[in-house]
Formats: C-alpha cells, sequence, structure tokens
C-alpha cells in the first residue's frame, strides 16, 4: 500500500498547489500580461506563508501585494523606487525566471545622451566657425 499513500500525497500536493493559484488569482490586475501575471503571482505564492494575515488583521498580505506590485512594477515598466525597498524586492524576487524582459533607459541616461549630442554639435559649429574665419581673415 505504500504506492497508494504516495499517490494520496502526490494528490493532496496538487490539490494545495490548485488552492494556492485560485487564491492569488483573485489579486490579478485586468492589466497584466500572462507573462506578467504568472511573475507575480510567482512572486506572491513564494512569500504567502511570511505573509498571512494575523486573526486580528494586520494587513501582511496587503503588504506582500504592494512588494509585489512594486517589483513587478520595476521589472516590467520601468519604475524606479526608494533603494532600499528595491534591494528588498529583488532579494525577494531572487530566483523568479522572467525572460524577454524590457530595455529601459533612466534619465540620467538618456541626459548623458543629450550632453553628448550638444558637445559634438558646439564642436561641429566651432569647427565650421573657425575655418569660415580662417577663410575670410587670413593673415596673408
Amino acid at each position: 500500500m505504500v504506492g497508494g499513500e504516495a499517490a494520496a500525497a502526490v494528490e493532496e500536493l496538487i490539490s494545495g498547489v490548485r488552492r494556492a493559484t485560485d487564491f492569488a488569482e483573485q489579486f490579478r490586475s485586468y492589466s497584466e500580461s500572462e507573462k506578467q501575471w504568472k511573475a507575480r503571482m510567482e512572486f506572491i505564492l513564494r512569500h504567502l506563508p511570511d505573509y498571512r494575515d494575523p486573526p486580528d488583521g494586520g494587513g501582511r498580505l496587503d503588504q506582500l501585494l504592494s512588494l509585489s506590485m512594486v517589483w513587478a512594477n520595476h521589472l516590467f515598466l520601468g519604475c524606479s523606487y526608494n533603494k532600499d525597498l528595491l534591494d528588498k524586492v529583488m532579494e525577494m524576487a531572487d530566483g523568479i525566471e522572467v525572460e524577454d524582459l524590457p530595455q529601459f533607459t533612466t534619465r540620467s541616461k538618456l541626459m548623458k545622451k543629450v550632453m553628448n549630442y550638444t558637445l559634438w554639435i558646439f564642436q561641429q559649429c566651432t569647427f565650421k566657425c573657425d575655418f569660415a574665419y580662417s577663410l575670410f581673415f587670413s593673415a596673408d
């Protein structure tokens, strides 16, 4: 009967996973793609045991859902948050694999590109002005 007990244990495990997945499904945002939701649901399910609300309330589940949104918004939308908060959610998400993430350019990187381009234009104009001046006012 060991085989029957193992099968029952596997069935119980599968049933528990289904219940947890069904429970988490209520927190899906209508705007989340399937890829975003799967990643965020994994984040939620991974930490759900640590964030269950105590019988007297306390909002631990709300905190977990907020942390999951911070992580997803950072990953998929490029939102930035306080360094300590980002460090926390990135540590919590360690090991969650998400493929084909979008690439974002930060404001500081954009500004650096703009400044480099502006400097390049200035150098080009200065060179042309110097060249034009030398044509008209040569020292012969």
